[in-house]
């Protein structure tokens, strides 16, 4: 169980941000100088450099989405004109990816954060430049909704690269790229000049989402108890024929009846954003979609349950074991009283899940605070502290030069054996993934935002 720190700051964390600034500064160049994008895109690091993984393009975005926020953090202007050239050059491939789920991670985290910074004056301002982005936004945004399953009237989803059947817990963070394409006016045309809302389909997204991929402690099944309410499934897959649920399933995690802690954190961190976005709307703006208070309850359920899922089944240092079942976890004892062991023997830790489940604690403190919940939101705001305060710092930080990588312990694809045991290791640990470091990154911002009294980063 999260042991939280009643006592941090973002102003007492500064010094700990700073340094993840500085450390990122030379990773990033590092990654720019020795990177080949002839080899795809850089995925995990494998003994301390960055390799790729053939699955799918997922990545990219991180990658020249770092060197966006690490200028967003710094002033630095060298990674500015990086990440504008390399996104001019690569990332238009993303933009009209039909094949994939993952348009918030690789066009929001480039396109969006440029066009960002342009709005908020860290950049000169530029029409045609502003043009460009928005249109890779806008583009990016139809074409991930056209990626479709129909359930009913009223659900349906972003279906995973698995193909219609799948709905994947990762692609909540996608349903960016439709409310920012919604936000600029764009609609997706189909069949018949048949104009489709965009922020319609992101909620019946986010509705189908909550309702099969997402345990309330209700008994859906035998391990939906109280006590697990929160648990998060990594899949839910669909018969087709008659649009119906089938089952749960899992890529990346252990079993579909534990938690694959990343799963978790992008549920975490998805349905708070969202929330945020959907405060910031009228109420005349959301009448057509249900009612903004209506929606708002129902985000919050979702974000409620996760959050306090997250608090009560990780180490105490709010960094989580790869999956809550993981086969060999009972090894460690009671894991959960202490802290992470990123160099045990049996199960490996994934430090990327932290860094996400973090920034949505984070934000979701932020909305209930905002919303006239105080000591709710207070907890949550210290929990994501405590959790960047360890992370922050050794054995999590990357401190050494000859490491590509930021933050270290993470891991991809475990059931896969994908991930990199260093010599002497019964377990993967001491390796980096770009959505770890992206991430961490995005926390760090965040933080030195609230503690130097700037605009609050969001995506919309």
């Amino acid at each position: 169980m999260l042991k939280i720190d009643t006592s941090l700051t973002a102003a007492s964390l500064l010094p700990a941000v700073e340094r993840v600034h500085e450390l990122s500064a030379a990773k990033v160049r590092d990654i720019e100088r020795t990177w080949q994008p002839a080899n795809g895109s850089p995925v995990f690091t494998v003994a301390g450099k960055y390799a790729s993984r053939g699955w799918t393009e997922w990545t990219q975005g991180f990658q020249y989405g770092s060197a966006i926020l690490q200028f967003d953090a710094t002033g630095d202007t060298e990674f500015l004109a990086a990440a504008r050239g390399k996104v001019v050059e690569l990332m238009a491939l993303h933009v009209s990816h039909i094949g994939v789920h993952d348009h918030g991670f690789n066009n929001v985290s480039t396109y969006g954060n440029l066009r960002r910074l342009m709005l908020e004056g860290r950049i000169p301002a530029s029409d045609w430049e502003m043009r460009f982005y928005e249109m890779a936004l806008k583009v990016s945004g139809a074409v991930q909704a056209a990626r479709w399953t129909q359930l009913t009237p009223d659900l349906g989803y972003v279906y995973s690269f698995n193909g219609p059947h799948s709905l994947f817990s990762d692609t909540i963070r996608s349903m960016r790229a439709l409310v920012v394409a919604h936000q600029l006016g764009h609609r997706l045309m189909a069949e018949g000049d048949e104009a489709i809302d965009l922020l319609r389909r992101a909620l019946q997204h986010a509705a189908a989402t909550a309702r099969w991929n997402v345990y309330y402690g209700a008994g859906r099944d035998s391990f939906d108890t109280p006590d697990h309410r929160g648990r998060v499934v990594h899949e839910s897959i669909f018969d087709l024929n008659n649009r119906a649920y089938r089952c749960a399933s899992t890529q990346q995690g252990y079993s579909p009846f534990s938690t694959w802690t990343r799963g978790q954190a992008w549920i975490l961190c998805g349905y708070a954003e969202q929330l945020e976005f959907l405060e910031s709307q009228s109420e005349v703006a959301l009448a057509l979609y249900g009612g903004k208070r209506e929606l708002l309850q129902a985000f919050e359920v979702v974000a409620s349950a996760a959050a306090s899922f997250w608090l009560a089944h990780t180490p105490t240092d709010g960094i989580p074991y790869w999956d809550t079942g993981a086969p060999d976890l009972h090894k460690l004892g009671d894991w959960a009283s202490r802290a992470s062991e990123p160099f045990n023997d049996h199960e490996p830790i994934d430090s990327s899940a932290a860094a996400i489940a973090a920034q949505g604690l984070l934000r979701y403190g932020n909305y209930l605070q905002a919303t006239a919940r105080q000591r709710e939101g207070t907890t949550y705001r210290q929990a994501a502290f405590t959790i960047a305060k360890h992370l922050f710092a050794e054995p999590y930080l990357s401190t050494s030069p000859a490491h590509q990588g930021l933050i270290l312990h993470s891991i991809y694809h475990q059931p896969n054996g994908w991930d990199h045991k260093q010599p002497g290791q019964k377990i993967a640990n001491g390796e980096s993934s770009m959505w770890g470091d992206y991430h961490a990154r995005e926390l760090a911002l965040m933080i030195q935002r609230e503690a130097k009294d700037q605009p609050y980063y969001t995506f919309f």
